[in-house]
């Protein structure tokens, strides 16, 4: 996955959208992540801090790009005229992962997932208002019908610990500005300088934060940061080449199909069961994900 990121065809804008391609990149990109939250899960219900997981899951991804950028003579894609940019970017990165790995101390997998979901309700918003994007009628119903589909499987009317679902909807609109602010930067820099700068940025700053959130690690939970690392690095590669290679609002509602990789790893690891409100919010989400494959066939055609 890491070498496909670095391929040069691969990491320019292309100059119309290929929304088929982004969608199947944003299915490819949800199945990785969905296992990166399961591995998170695993090590903070392990007592290690969800800081100390993010300094040292960069400190595998940022050399392992390197070197494979030096194994291939690609150093310059990692160039950018916007390093400002990148830094922002990266920084702002730091509030979608840690307050969702927090919330995954107190949640199951799959409500923490669900409430997640709300990011592709902000994108399509941010779509349309910020980058401009004609958002149709069919877009928006699927946007509009996931969501509820969404907080169906929240079951509202249930007892929650509403603060860690507080910290949920925190990572999703920071999710959110980072997709947004990677597709404007993608119009002239490469996917691998956009993940490389997330990881620098966020190890960057994990690492300042180590000395109050430091534990003694065992072995295999530093295999499973190793793995955690591998995971992450293919999920953001995936997930920064659909925004920049599709409209945002046409693979906005793609991200509710981790939701059924959710649900089984959280079933398998966990023995956490859904509830009957979360396979119908699940069969609602992917209804609509089946739905928008369908109509962009239909306008591939035309």
């Amino acid at each position: 996955m890491i070498k496909e990121g670095l391929s040069p065809p691969e990491s320019k804008l292309p100059n119309s959208p290929n929304n088929l391609l982004g969608i199947m990149l944003m299915m490819l990109g949800m199945l990785f992540m969905a296992c990166m939250d399961t591995t998170a899960k695993w090590l903070v219900e392990a007592d290690v801090s969800p800081v100390q997981v993010l300094a040292m899951r960069s400190w595998v991804i940022v050399p392992v790009i390197l070197f494979f950028l030096c194994a291939r003579g690609q150093l310059k894609l990692l160039k950018t005229a916007r390093p400002f940019a990148h830094g922002l970017r990266g920084s702002l990165g730091l509030f979608a992962p840690l307050p969702f790995f927090a919330a995954l101390q107190y949640l199951p997998l799959a409500d923490a997932t669900v409430v997640f979901f709300s990011s592709s309700f902000i994108l399509t918003a941010i779509s349309a208002v910020v980058l401009k994007e004609r958002v149709g009628v069919h877009r928006w119903s699927a946007v509009v019908i996931g969501f509820v589909g969404v907080v169906i499987a929240m079951n509202p009317e249930g007892d929650s610990d509403y603060w860690a679902y507080l910290m949920v909807l925190c990572a999703a609109l920071a999710y959110a500005g980072i997709q947004i602010s990677g597709k404007q930067l993608m119009k002239q820099d490469s996917v691998i300088s956009l993940v490389f700068s997330f990881n620098l940025m966020i190890g960057l700053a994990s690492t300042a934060m180590l000395p109050w959130a430091w534990v003694s690690v065992s072995w295999p939970v530093v295999s499973v940061i190793l793995l955690m690392a591998v995971l992450a690095v293919s999920g953001h590669i995936a997930l920064t080449a659909a925004f920049g290679k599709a409209q945002v609002s046409a693979i906005a509602p793609f991200e509710y199909t981790s939701l059924i990789w959710i649900v089984l790893l959280g079933y398998l690891l966990f023995q956490d069961i859904p509830s009957n409100q979360v396979w119908l919010g699940a069969a609602v989400v992917i209804s609509c994900g089946l739905y928008m494959i369908y109509r962009e066939s239909l306008h591939r055609r035309a």
